[in-house]
């Protein structure tokens, strides 16, 4: 086993002992979550320093204030840290931003953070319902590669985070995303694969 593929393993074997039942189950798990890593654009080593900043916000918000850890959801990708969700003050918002700034690894913030306006369960399950049936969505479309890309829906606005092989394909995704039932709007903070260089003539 590489050094880098031991790390994320590691890594990703800890974020999975809450949802898989004994050590065994963790190991499997870890396994199925590192292979799903190395398929996509941020490889291995990038996937694994991601799971390691999101773990480190949360113990951040944790350790701060309960309810902001709960309140407040997170995708970290490449670095770039998308914060949303809905919290009880402006105080929240705030302090929920310098905190995840303060995350060794951490190039970027997005504070998509969104003050409580009393929508409560019944909204909860339609985001729910959207950010699923988006995933699905990608997942079956052949020329989307769905594994690049992270979804959050709060309120009925659906945030894409990740990497787009094209502007076609990142198109393709977000007509999806328009076109579902509840959706208000779509924020995209997906970039665009850069082309590789050219390889030098022989």
């Amino acid at each position: 086993m590489t050094p880098i593929f031991a790390r994320a393993a590691c890594v990703l074997a800890l974020s999975s002992l809450a949802l898989l039942p004994g050590c065994v189950g963790a190991v499997v798990g870890a396994g199925a979550m590192a292979g799903t890593a190395a398929m996509e654009e941020r490889g291995i080593e990038g996937a694994a320093d991601d799971t390691v900043i999101r773990a480190r916000i949360n113990e951040l918000w944790s350790a701060s204030d309960e309810r902001m850890w709960r309140k407040v959801g997170l995708q970290v990708h490449s670095g770039r840290a998308l914060l949303t969700g809905h919290v009880d003050a402006p105080e929240m918002r705030t302090e929920a931003v310098r905190l995840a700034w303060q995350a060794k690894g951490v190039r970027e913030v997005i504070n998509e953070i969104q003050i409580a306006d009393g929508t409560g369960v019944g909204g909860f399950a339609r985001d729910t319902f959207v950010s699923t049936e988006l995933k699905a969505k990608l997942l079956f479309d052949s020329k989307i590669s769905s594994i690049n890309y992270s979804i959050e829906t709060v309120a009925g606005v659906v945030y894409l985070i990740g990497i787009a092989q094209s502007q076609e394909e990142l198109d393709r995704v977000t007509n999806y995303a328009r076109n579902l039932e509840y959706v208000k709007k779509v924020v995209s903070y997906v970039t665009i694969k850069k082309p590789e260089p050219p390889k030098p003539s022989s």
